[in-house]
């Protein structure tokens, strides 16, 4: 086995462990699975990550950050602040229709950090960064297209992290179909009166 960079070989290992438990889920993915998704000993995942708790905190920054590259790639400028703001939901909605058994992965995670004692930070972090991307988007957005928001960044990066949730459920359990493609819509419209344009 050719020796790797610990960084690289950490991101083979926490790619094979978003295989596995979105595979198999997370109760039922052991080291042993996850080091023989990654084609390495049991040896080298350890020398890895000393718990299952820095694996999985591993998994949900990689899960999270990823979401974040995409919807931070998806909101360049429109015409219009409702087009750019339309632009990064339909990126993120469309990418839950593609990998749904991923974005369940997100929640059975939440869960199971939070069934757990002493894994409860994780929970809270996997939320914390969320918001923390979403006001981040919002500082960059706010700059590029020139508006102020109607409500404390805080609260509204908070607020779009639990509606984000909530239709990344709605899509999961009901499905992608006229009236889900129309949420969009709506959600939109109600972020976009959110702002308002400096004069």
């Amino acid at each position: 086995m050719a020796r790797m960079p610990l960084a690289e070989r950490r991101g083979q290992l926490t790619g094979a462990a978003i295989r596995a438990m979105t595979r198999d889920g997370v109760a039922r993915t052991t080291t042993r699975s996850i080091a023989a998704e990654a084609g390495v000993s049991l040896s080298v995942f350890h020398y890895c990550f000393d718990s299952k708790q820095a694996l999985l905190e591993s998994v949900m920054e990689t899960i999270t950050g990823h979401y974040v590259t995409m919807v931070t790639d998806a909101i360049r400028p429109r015409a219009t602040l409702r087009e750019t703001v339309r632009a990064g939901f339909q990126v993120y909605w469309d990418h839950v229709a593609a990998n749904p058994g991923e974005h369940m992965l997100t929640y059975e995670l939440t869960q199971y950090a939070l069934r757990r004692p002493g894994f409860e930070h994780l929970a809270r972090r996997q939320y914390e960064m969320y918001c923390e991307a979403y006001a981040e988007l919002l500082g960059q957005l706010g700059k590029a297209m020139d508006f102020e928001l109607a409500v404390p960044v805080p609260v509204l990066a908070r607020y779009l992290a639990a509606m984000t949730d909530g239709m990344t459920l709605n899509l999961l359990v009901l499905g992608n179909d006229e009236a889900a493609a129309r949420i969009l819509d709506l959600i939109t419209d109600h972020v976009a009166g959110l702002v308002r344009e400096q004069a």
